[in-house]
């Protein structure tokens, strides 16, 4: 195992109608004038915008309301955010919605705080030094943005997808109501189980540092997830299912699945960010659909790891060589993927790529992570090419 460090400060309020202590922790934080930052319409027509609002007049606590955060959160955006926050003299930030909301408001949180442009911090051009407090109020498990301190934002001119982390951005308090996650439409809800899974197996697939108690909690929750995937498929309105995944969510990316490694692979979420920022396709089909991929090109460069994941995570039979359990492995999270209606290549998410947009893709990847990167394998340009090329 690797030395670790694990900062996890926000505070969590979770279960049935827990939007109604909005004003109460907005208090407890200092936030006196806030900026109500959500998507799109599904807050307002649910009627969970008008509650936290009408929650907020209650207890006399100024705020301005800024809408339109979409997937794939644009960066243009967030400079209207960050304007706004600077003319109301905005102090505290409230995300209300899933990840895109969450991430936008961080990065509003960003430019408030710091000087000069705030694409520089997703462009690794220079670090954050603070960011204006912020609260969530989730209303989709998915990127965990609730508790982490990652933030992804694309900007629109060249389609560049590029994410920051700092323990900075990390929210204050998450609000966590499983019954805000029930309007969700089906494929939303598995991309999310789908995203949720990928932040540990990220973690999971290394070639440096493992703890058992790490293993066993992240194969935990994998089981987990992958069970309740299913009952929502069946249910989407259990609420048991929900809250197991919405908690699942928040573990996965908080940095808990993770330590004792060498702080993950990371490169099917930088390979999927290529898709989202040309394609603008939903995160967590595009990382389903390039996974097998990935797991094909490098499982041999990590074979104990994807040997225990066929065993401990997809309970595949324990016969025949490391290799073969290891494939086996491979098959069936791509199984499970399709019985969750989830793609497992780039066809079937609706992508008909060129050769030309893999190689900028490939490119792009590259510049994005410095030139190379992995755990599992350490990946190059051309590495990154050969799996879109795969996907296909």
């Amino acid at each position: 195992m690797f030395d670790f460090k694990y900062f996890t400060p926000t505070k969590v309020i979770f279960g049935k109608d827990t939007e109604n202590r909005t004003a109460e922790l907005i208090k407890e934080f200092g936030g006196t004038k806030v900026l109500v930052h959500y998507g799109s319409g599904s807050v307002v027509r649910s009627g969970l915008l008008k509650r936290v609002t009408d929650n907020l007049d209650a207890a006399g606590i100024a705020y301005v309301t800024l809408g339109g955060a979409v997937p794939n959160p644009h960066l243009s955006l967030v400079y209207e955010g960050i304007e706004l926050c600077k003319k109301e003299n905005v102090d505290f930030l409230l995300a209300v919605g899933g990840g895109s909301a969450i991430d936008s408001a961080k990065a509003i949180g960003y430019g408030v705080a710091n000087g000069g442009d705030v694409w520089d911090f997703y462009d690794y051009k220079r670090k954050a030094t603070g960011c204006l407090p912020l609260g969530v109020i989730l209303t989709i498990a998915a990127t965990g943005s609730e508790m982490s301190d990652s933030s992804v934002i694309t900007k629109e001119e060249g389609l560049v997808k590029r994410g920051y982390s700092s323990d900075f951005g990390r929210p204050k308090f998450a609000i966590m109501n499983p019954d805000l996650t029930k309007t969700l439409p089906d494929y939303q809800t598995a991309c999310g189980c789908t995203d949720i899974m990928m932040h540990t197996m990220e973690r999971y697939f290394t070639n440096g540092g493992n703890m058992e108690i790490t293993d066993a909690l992240a194969e935990g929750l994998l089981r987990t997830v992958k069970k309740n995937a299913v009952i929502l498929r069946d249910d989407p309105q259990n609420y048991d299912a929900r809250a197991e995944v919405m908690w699942a969510g928040s573990l996965a990316h908080n940095g808990l699945t993770g330590c004792g490694s060498c702080g993950g692979d990371w490169m099917t979420h930088k390979l999927e960010h290529e898709l989202g920022g040309l394609y603008d396709v939903a995160h967590g089909a595009g990382l389903a659909a390039i996974w097998g991929s990935w797991a094909r090109y490098v499982y041999k460069n990590c074979l104990p790891r994807f040997k225990k994941f066929a065993l401990n995570v997809m309970e595949v039979e324990n016969t025949g060589s490391d290799e073969e359990i290891a494939l086996r492995g491979i098959e069936a999270m791509e199984d499970f993927y399709r019985s969750i209606h989830m793609p497992t290549n780039l066809r079937e998410l609706g992508v008909n790529a060129t050769d030309d947009d893999l190689k900028v893709m490939a490119h792009k990847c590259a510049v994005g992570v410095g030139g190379e990167m992995g755990s599992a394998r350490v990946l190059n340009e051309q590495d990154m090419y050969n799996i879109f090329k795969a996907s296909m």
